[in-house]
């Protein structure tokens, strides 16, 4: 008798040092660019981390279908609660649909939990509706605060055309 092949679930693990060329492939077949650097660093830095793990892989049929790094913040902007800041998040084209973020998510919020940590914050384009729609799913509200931006150099302009106080 012939039994229904079970569908497959993702794994999630630890991501590892020797994710980084996965991982930035996976960005760039995302937002169609390399971000060689971006990811050095930040691997590094999260990687570097003890404790238990926030920045994580998912493994899919067979092959490196997700990632998401995250990092622990005791103190950010005047805030004294411990606060944990999703910085990159990323799953593969074909892995999509395929409960491969929600897993990732799921584990990150498990893993969190345990070091007492209650808020995890990310920050994502306002013309990204598709993440924007994935992450309200999965019960992100926007936040109430405000992120400001400065475009610099129209600052510097503006302060080299006012007139200094008298």
């Amino acid at each position: 008798m012939e039994t229904a092949k079970q569908a497959e679930v993702p794994v999630i693990r630890r991501l590892r040092p020797d994710d980084l060329e996965a991982v930035i492939k996976l960005d760039a077949s995302n937002i169609g660019r390399r971000r060689d650097e971006f990811f050095k660093v930040k691997l590094k830095q999260n990687l570097a981390e003890t404790g238990i793990q926030v920045s994580l892989a998912a493994e899919f049929d067979g092959g490196f279908a997700g990632y998401l790094l995250a990092r622990v913040f005791y103190v950010e902007f005047g805030q004294t609660e411990r606060v944990a800041v999703l910085d990159s998040f990323g799953v593969h084209p074909r892995a999509r649909g395929k409960g491969v973020g929600k897993a990732l998510l799921q584990q990150l919020r498990t893993n969190l939990l345990g070091l007492g940590i209650r808020t995890l914050r990310t920050e994502v384009d306002w013309d990204d509706q598709r993440l924007m729609a994935f992450f309200q799913h999965e019960g992100f509200r926007p936040a109430a605060r405000i992120c400001l931006d400065q475009d610099m150099e129209a600052a510097r302009r503006r302060d080299e055309t006012v007139a200094p106080p008298l």
